[in-house]
């Protein structure tokens, strides 16, 4: 009987880290995707304007970096009561 519960507590241990990696591993693919579509977007508007390099300014880096930390604290309190 101790046998099966100790399989059983194993399985359910598996299962809760098998979530955690998928979830980290979608969440990562999703990150770099909206990345990588971000740099294509500046890199298209800068060829709109013909311009030879991309430059952001300090103060366009310090809203993005705003509006990441906001989503990210939004993620971070999906769950809490």
């Amino acid at each position: 009987m101790s046998e099966l519960m100790n399989t059983e507590q194993s399985d359910l241990a598996q299962a809760s880290q098998a979530w955690k990696t998928k979830t980290l591993v979608i969440g990562s693919v999703v990150g770099a995707l909206v990345g990588a579509t971000g740099a294509f977007l500046l890199v298209q508007n800068a060829e709109r304007k013909n311009l030879d390099k991309v430059s952001v300014s300090s103060g366009e880096a310090f809203r993005l970096g705003v509006l990441i930390l906001g989503l990210l604290r939004s993620i971070a309190t999906l769950y809490q009561e």
